[in-house]
Protein backbone atom coordinates (compact mmCIF):
# COMPACT_ATOMS: atom_id res chain seq x y z
CA UNK A 1 0.00 0.00 0.00
CA UNK A 2 1.55 3.81 -0.61
CA UNK A 3 1.42 5.81 2.16
CA UNK A 4 0.00 9.61 1.44
CA UNK A 5 0.67 11.38 4.42
CA UNK A 6 -1.25 14.18 3.60
CA UNK A 7 -4.72 12.88 2.31
CA UNK A 8 -7.51 12.84 4.59
CA UNK A 9 -10.41 10.98 3.49
CA UNK A 10 -13.50 12.67 3.62
CA UNK A 11 -15.33 9.75 4.39
CA UNK A 12 -17.46 9.14 7.57
CA UNK A 13 -15.33 7.83 9.91
CA UNK A 14 -16.46 3.35 10.21
CA UNK A 15 -19.75 4.35 8.27
CA UNK A 16 -20.42 1.35 6.17
CA UNK A 17 -21.07 2.95 2.65
CA UNK A 18 -21.96 -0.39 0.57
CA UNK A 19 -25.08 -0.45 3.06
CA UNK A 20 -28.41 0.65 2.08
CA UNK A 21 -29.48 3.82 1.74
CA UNK A 22 -29.35 7.59 -0.44
CA UNK A 23 -26.53 9.52 -0.99
CA UNK A 24 -25.38 13.06 -2.29
CA UNK A 25 -22.36 13.21 -3.87
CA UNK A 26 -20.39 15.77 -5.73
CA UNK A 27 -17.66 15.53 -7.95
CA UNK A 28 -15.67 18.15 -9.30
CA UNK A 29 -13.61 18.67 -12.23
CA UNK A 30 -9.59 18.57 -12.03
CA UNK A 31 -8.67 22.00 -11.26
CA UNK A 32 -12.15 23.13 -11.77
CA UNK A 33 -11.97 23.34 -15.19
CA UNK A 34 -15.22 24.07 -17.53
CA UNK A 35 -15.74 20.90 -18.95
CA UNK A 36 -19.01 19.89 -19.81
CA UNK A 37 -20.69 22.96 -20.92
CA UNK A 38 -22.02 26.37 -19.67
CA UNK A 39 -24.44 28.36 -18.13
CA UNK A 40 -26.81 30.39 -20.64
CA UNK A 41 -29.49 32.26 -19.37
CA UNK A 42 -29.54 30.22 -16.39
CA UNK A 43 -29.73 27.05 -18.14
CA UNK A 44 -27.12 24.12 -18.29
CA UNK A 45 -26.26 23.99 -21.70
CA UNK A 46 -24.56 20.19 -21.96
CA UNK A 47 -21.43 20.34 -24.76
CA UNK A 48 -19.83 17.11 -26.07
CA UNK A 49 -17.96 15.84 -22.91
CA UNK A 50 -20.99 16.91 -20.77
CA UNK A 51 -23.20 14.70 -23.06
CA UNK A 52 -20.82 11.99 -22.70
CA UNK A 53 -20.82 12.18 -18.64
CA UNK A 54 -24.72 12.27 -18.40
CA UNK A 55 -24.87 9.18 -20.96
CA UNK A 56 -22.41 7.53 -18.53
CA UNK A 57 -24.66 8.42 -15.34
CA UNK A 58 -27.57 7.01 -17.25
CA UNK A 59 -26.33 3.86 -18.15
CA UNK A 60 -24.74 3.34 -14.66
CA UNK A 61 -27.79 3.01 -13.42
CA UNK A 62 -28.93 0.62 -16.09
CA UNK A 63 -25.85 -1.71 -15.50
CA UNK A 64 -25.95 -1.83 -11.89
CA UNK A 65 -29.00 -3.09 -10.56
CA UNK A 66 -27.71 -2.01 -7.08
CA UNK A 67 -28.49 1.50 -7.37
CA UNK A 68 -31.42 4.04 -8.30
CA UNK A 69 -30.77 6.86 -9.66
CA UNK A 70 -32.67 10.57 -8.39
CA UNK A 71 -31.85 14.04 -9.21
CA UNK A 72 -28.64 14.66 -11.04
CA UNK A 73 -27.19 17.41 -12.67
CA UNK A 74 -23.68 17.87 -14.81
CA UNK A 75 -22.40 21.54 -13.92
CA UNK A 76 -19.72 23.75 -16.41
CA UNK A 77 -17.02 21.56 -13.45
CA UNK A 78 -19.15 19.44 -11.15
CA UNK A 79 -21.30 16.96 -10.95
CA UNK A 80 -23.96 16.00 -8.76
CA UNK A 81 -25.95 13.38 -8.01
CA UNK A 82 -28.32 11.38 -5.77
CA UNK A 83 -27.94 7.33 -5.46
CA UNK A 84 -30.43 5.27 -3.90
CA UNK A 85 -28.15 2.22 -3.03
CA UNK A 86 -30.61 -0.97 -2.67
CA UNK A 87 -30.55 -3.38 0.66
CA UNK A 88 -28.49 -6.44 -0.50
CA UNK A 89 -27.95 -8.95 2.00
CA UNK A 90 -24.44 -10.05 0.60
CA UNK A 91 -23.18 -7.15 0.12
CA UNK A 92 -21.51 -6.93 3.05
CA UNK A 93 -20.13 -10.55 2.63
CA UNK A 94 -17.96 -9.48 -0.26
CA UNK A 95 -14.24 -8.57 -0.13
CA UNK A 96 -13.03 -5.15 -1.16
CA UNK A 97 -10.31 -3.82 -3.20
CA UNK A 98 -7.73 -1.29 -1.16
CA UNK A 99 -7.21 1.70 -3.58
CA UNK A 100 -4.96 4.49 -2.13
CA UNK A 101 -5.20 2.73 1.57
CA UNK A 102 -9.25 2.71 0.90
CA UNK A 103 -11.07 -0.36 1.11
CA UNK A 104 -13.39 -0.16 -1.68
CA UNK A 105 -16.38 -2.82 -1.48
CA UNK A 106 -18.48 -3.93 -4.47
CA UNK A 107 -22.04 -2.49 -4.98
CA UNK A 108 -20.66 0.30 -2.62
CA UNK A 109 -20.76 4.04 -2.93
CA UNK A 110 -16.88 4.23 -4.04
CA UNK A 111 -17.54 1.54 -6.50
CA UNK A 112 -20.06 3.62 -8.30
CA UNK A 113 -18.41 6.47 -8.05
CA UNK A 114 -15.20 4.96 -9.11
CA UNK A 115 -16.31 3.30 -12.10
CA UNK A 116 -18.58 6.14 -13.31
CA UNK A 117 -15.36 8.70 -12.77
CA UNK A 118 -13.17 5.77 -14.54
CA UNK A 119 -15.13 5.59 -17.90
CA UNK A 120 -15.79 9.23 -18.01
CA UNK A 121 -11.85 9.81 -17.69
CA UNK A 122 -11.67 7.25 -20.36
CA UNK A 123 -13.67 7.99 -23.02
CA UNK A 124 -13.32 11.94 -22.60
CA UNK A 125 -9.39 11.14 -23.29
CA UNK A 126 -10.07 8.80 -26.03
CA UNK A 127 -11.77 11.96 -27.62
CA UNK A 128 -9.22 14.45 -27.09
CA UNK A 129 -6.47 11.97 -27.53
CA UNK A 130 -4.92 12.91 -24.44
CA UNK A 131 -4.38 9.73 -22.56
CA UNK A 132 -3.58 9.84 -18.91
CA UNK A 133 -4.29 13.64 -18.34
CA UNK A 134 -6.95 13.62 -14.86
CA UNK A 135 -10.69 14.93 -15.73
CA UNK A 136 -11.90 14.52 -12.29
CA UNK A 137 -10.23 15.65 -8.63
CA UNK A 138 -8.94 13.01 -6.87
CA UNK A 139 -11.78 12.58 -4.57
CA UNK A 140 -15.40 13.64 -3.55
CA UNK A 141 -17.99 14.97 -1.69
CA UNK A 142 -20.71 12.65 -0.09
CA UNK A 143 -23.30 13.59 2.27
CA UNK A 144 -25.48 10.73 3.69
CA UNK A 145 -29.46 11.43 3.28
CA UNK A 146 -30.99 10.68 6.45
CA UNK A 147 -34.61 11.84 5.71
CA UNK A 148 -37.41 13.11 3.96
CA UNK A 149 -37.18 16.65 4.57
CA UNK A 150 -32.98 16.41 3.28
CA UNK A 151 -33.94 14.71 0.87
CA UNK A 152 -36.20 17.44 -0.56
CA UNK A 153 -33.50 19.86 0.46
CA UNK A 154 -31.19 18.68 -1.83
CA UNK A 155 -33.35 17.35 -4.83
CA UNK A 156 -34.45 21.39 -5.02
CA UNK A 157 -30.44 22.11 -4.24
CA UNK A 158 -29.64 20.38 -7.32
CA UNK A 159 -32.60 21.33 -9.61
CA UNK A 160 -31.98 24.94 -9.05
CA UNK A 161 -28.07 25.14 -9.44
CA UNK A 162 -28.13 25.98 -12.93
CA UNK A 163 -29.98 29.10 -11.14
CA UNK A 164 -27.85 29.85 -8.73
CA UNK A 165 -24.40 29.42 -10.52
CA UNK A 166 -22.95 33.06 -10.13
CA UNK A 167 -23.25 31.92 -6.32
CA UNK A 168 -21.99 28.09 -6.50
CA UNK A 169 -19.02 27.50 -4.26
CA UNK A 170 -17.74 25.68 -7.37
CA UNK A 171 -18.50 28.88 -9.56
CA UNK A 172 -15.15 30.03 -11.60
CA UNK A 173 -15.16 31.93 -14.60
CA UNK A 174 -12.39 30.19 -15.95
Amino acid sequence: MIEHPNRKSTRLAGFDYSSAGMYFITLVTHERRHLFGEIITREMILNDFGKLAASEWLLSGQIRQEIELDEWCIMPNHFHGIILLKENKQRGLLSGTCVNGIDRKPKSLGSLVAGFKSSVTHKINERRGTPGIPVWQRNYYDHIIRDEKDLNRIQEYIINNPLKWEIDREYSDR
